[in-house]
């Protein structure tokens, strides 16, 4: 293993923990919009609802007079691994009972699973640490802000294929390791961990004792072949990894509030006790849609079709400006933006002038210790709006900077 020290891959600097949205507000704060605006800057799909979602509440509507329960229905959990033995290709079905949590999204999750790993692992020589991405989704580095942690941030660049480098990784490291989290596709970029890679980070965890936190909500998004699973790299034995999962990417129900983590049952034990005191339960007739939703797999492949002729748009109106890239998964373009001035500027331009929001990558991304932001000069698009909107969007992006 090539050994990099520590002090190279991550800032010392705090992280800061406001809402990437909220400092792209404060950045664009007493600016008007050059024309009619378009946000592209937040994840939030816009494809329709599915149409069995209605009736399903309407049926269910009795069950909001009980209290749910904070481990979810029998039902919903054995949907879940139900669903998750037909989508990979894995060596046994999780247990229902022991393997599988229902959780309000997977932001909830991937939050409060940082507390519980901190207990769940123990001691660990020197500071504990939890890895992360660079750039990052905001949930970890506020979980692991929040479990006392250090949180470590792994550059996910071009130079690394946009995962984490893990030959990057020293063994001094390693062992004060509590978890990292894993997002593939990736947000922002939509890179795809392949077997390999996710088989290492699993051997990975099981001879330092950390955990894997895989965070694949954005899985039934791709390009091209089906991402590989955490899960299937972990074997029979689901020691050391958890998958957390949700409906607001696969199912266009970003307001229903819906996912699971499943995997390692006796952290799944350990996380259980955790959220029966410190997080809401899922109401029932959510999960009875969640249901509905993973034995639908229709909703699911009309979804691709359209995020798949929103990126037909980009590949034509973009094509070799920017940077730009056909993303293996997720929904999001990732523009470098160094011709203009960096992300802010692009930023506050592409509002100034065409009235389109998007993220400034610097708002998802830490400094690293040498000055460098893996996403300071970047900027993240969401293909969320409708086709005839992504284009107008497109052409309006490709006028005011290309």
């Amino acid at each position: 293993m090539t050994s990099v020290a520590t002090e190279h891959i991550h800032a010392a600097a705090p992280t800061d923990l406001r809402s990437p949205f909220v400092r792209t507000a404060e950045l664009l704060a007493g600016i008007a919009p050059g024309r009619e605006p378009i946000n592209l800057s937040v994840g939030e799909p816009q494809h329709p609802v599915p149409d069995f979602v209605g009736p399903v509440m309407a049926q269910h509507i009795a069950s909001l007079g009980r209290y749910p329960l904070a481990k979810g229905t029998a039902r919903f959990r054995a949907a879940a691994a139900d669903w998750l033995t037909r989508r990979y290709d894995l060596a046994r079905a999780p247990d229902p009972e022991a393997e599988v949590l229902v959780l309000n999204g997977t932001r909830e999750g991937l939050f409060l699973a940082a507390l519980a790993a901190h207990r769940y692992v123990g001691t660990r020589p020197g500071r504990p640490a939890i890895l992360m991405p660079n750039p990052f989704y905001a949930a970890y580095p506020a979980g692991a802000e929040a479990a006392q942690c250090e949180p470590v941030y792994l550059p996910a660049t071009a130079k690394t294929g946009f995962l984490p480098d893990l030959d990057a990784l020293d063994e001094g490291l390693l062992a004060r390791t509590v978890a990292i989290y894993l997002g593939s596709p990736s947000n922002p970029q939509g890179a795809v961990a392949g077997r390999g890679y996710l088989a290492r980070l699993v051997a990975l965890a099981r001879r330092h004792g950390f955990l894997v936190f895989a965070d694949e909500c954005y899985s039934e998004i791709y390009s091209r072949e089906p991402p590989p699973g955490i899960l299937q790299a972990a074997g029979p034995d689901f020691s050391n990894v958890l998958v957390f999962q949700s409906l607001s990417k696969r199912s266009n129900l970003p307001g229903l509030r819906v996912g699971f983590i499943a995997g390692d049952r006796a952290f799944i034990a350990r996380f259980l006790d955790l959220r029966n005191v410190a997080a809401p339960q899922v109401p029932v007739v959510a999960q009875e849609v969640a249901i509905a939703a993973y034995a639908d797999e229709a909703h699911v492949a009309e979804n691709r079709r359209l995020y798949a002729r929103k990126f037909d748009l980009a590949d034509r109106i973009i094509g070799d400006r920017f940077g730009y890239r056909h993303a293996a998964g997720g929904f999001y373009l990732w523009l470098d933006m160094s011709a203009v001035g960096g992300s802010e500027a692009a930023t506050v331009a592409l509002w100034r002038e065409a009235g389109l929001r998007v993220l400034a990558g610097r708002y998802i991304a830490h400094d690293q210790t040498d000055g460098s932001n893996p996403g300071a000069a970047f900027i993240r698009v969401a293909l969320v709006q409708d086709e005839t909107i992504t284009a107008e969007a497109l052409q309006r992006l490709v006028a005011t900077l290309g």
